[in-house]
Order: C-alpha cells, then sequence, then structure tokens
C-alpha cells in the first residue's frame, strides 16, 4: 500500500485521547483496506471518512454515555473498544451489517469513533461488487457506494466477528484482511450535531458527537433515534 501526498500512516498517540477529541481528525484520513473475500479479487479499497460518531466506554471522560456499547462496562461484545488505541472495533448492527469503529483512548479506557460514511477513492469496482450494484457506477451511485455505517463496513469489506480487532497501525494481516488508517491535514470546515439514530437524550443536542465534512455529498442523513426527538425537545 503506497503513500499518498498529505497522508500519513496514523500512530497510537494520535488516537489516544477520547474518542470525542479524536473524532473531528478522522475527518478526511483514509480507511485502506485490503480483503481476500470469497468470489471476489483481492483488491486494496480507499475511503475518504466524510462523516463520523465519538462514543465512549464507562468511566470515561467527564459526562457518561448512555449510547456507548460500552456504557455499562466491558463484555465480551465490546472487549475491542478497550484494547490499545489503532484498532477496529467491528460490530454487528440489527443482526445484518458490519459495521467499523477506530478504537480511541489509552488502553484500558473504552471509547470508539464509528465510521459512518466515505467517499471512495480508489476500489470502486470491488466496492459496488461487494454492496450488489448491478448498475453502472455513475456519480450519484458512487456518492451512495459509502453513506451511512452499514454501507461503509459492507464497501470496505470488513466483516463481524471475523475482522473485530484489525490493527490499523501497524496494518498486519488478520484473518485474511489488512487495514491502514492514514491521517490527513486537519480538515477545516467540519460540522457537528446529534449522533444519528441513537435513542433516548444520547441522541440529542446534549451529546453533539457526530462530525461531518460540510456539504460534503457522502454524508448520511440525519434521522431521529427512538424518543430523542422529545427528548430534545423537552430539555430545549
Amino acid at each position: 500500500m503506497s503513500a499518498t501526498p498529505h497522508l500519513h500512516r496514523a500512530t497510537r498517540d494520535e488516537l489516544s485521547g477520547l474518542a470525542v477529541e479524536v473524532a473531528p481528525r478522522l475527518l478526511g484520513a483514509e480507511l485502506r483496506t485490503l480483503v481476500a473475500l470469497p468470489g471476489e479479487p483481492e483488491v486494496e479499497v480507499r475511503m475518504r471518512l466524510t462523516e463520523v460518531e465519538a462514543y465512549h466506554g464507562q468511566g470515561t471522560g467527564e459526562t457518561a454515555d448512555p449510547g456507548s456499547h460500552a456504557r455499562m462496562g466491558r463484555t465480551a461484545r465490546n472487549a475491542t473498544m478497550w484494547g490499545e488505541p489503532g484498532h477496529l472495533y467491528v460490530y454487528l448492527s440489527h443482526g445484518i451489517h458490519s459495521c467499523v469503529n477506530v478504537v480511541c483512548g489509552p488502553e484500558g479506557v473504552a471509547g470508539g469513533v464509528l465510521l459512518r460514511a466515505g467517499e471512495v477513492v480508489s476500489g470502486a469496482d470491488a466496492v459496488a461488487h461487494r454492496r450488489g450494484v448491478t448498475t453502472p457506477v455513475t456519480p450519484r451511485v458512487l456518492r451512495d457506494l459509502a453513506r451511512g455505517p452499514g454501507r461503509f463496513g459492507q464497501a470496505v469489506g470488513l466483516k463481524h466477528p471475523l475482522h473485530d480487532g484489525i490493527d490499523a497501525v501497524t496494518g498486519e494481516q488478520w484473518h485474511g484482511a489488512r487495514a491502514e488508517l492514514w491521517l490527513s491535514d486537519p480538515v477545516v470546515d467540519i460540522a457537528t450535531g446529534p449522533r444519528v439514530g441513537v435513542a433516548g437524550i444520547a441522541g440529542t443536542d446534549a451529546f453533539p458527537w457526530r462530525f461531518w465534512i460540510a456539504g460534503d455529498p457522502t454524508v448520511s442523513p440525519f434521522r431521529w433515534g427512538r424518543g430523542a426527538e422529545e427528548a430534545s425537545l423537552g430539555s430545549s
């Protein structure tokens, strides 16, 4: 995997802050994956990150995060979130979608940044194949290939539970896959707001922990989580 100008391999130190601090720094970064999946050639996919969300674990930061998988402490499911920064926490959403998070914070302090959306930089044909797209890859189709965390996970080819814990700092092979995180120069035009589809108070302005590149067409649309809109109105 070759370097691209203005990008550099992420280090653990750069990811050792709290997830809410690291999240905006990941915008404009690239996640590069090389995954051997049955029935398809091994192709490098490069995804420019355009939308992310921060999540903290139990005891992390000044404000408890009721929307996090690690809010009640360490479990078999969320164990990767408590590990060293730079590994990827890959979990299953709704029993279908593999979603990808970058683990943040020092080891033993749970935190993760959900990769919600991205722009396909290279490997579009492989991504379209994974997404089941049979029509020509027009600009509109390209925009939507990784627009949302389930689509993003499918696009980069990482699957739960096989690739949970893969190290995106060292890029070492893990169950037939490699992943590398490359950070860019800081993005200037960043928007922030409530997290998408998160229930209750955790999905309101009390947790403006969703960050995205303002105006980028690949960013996913916002929707309220169960009871979040009511909670937001009640606190205003």
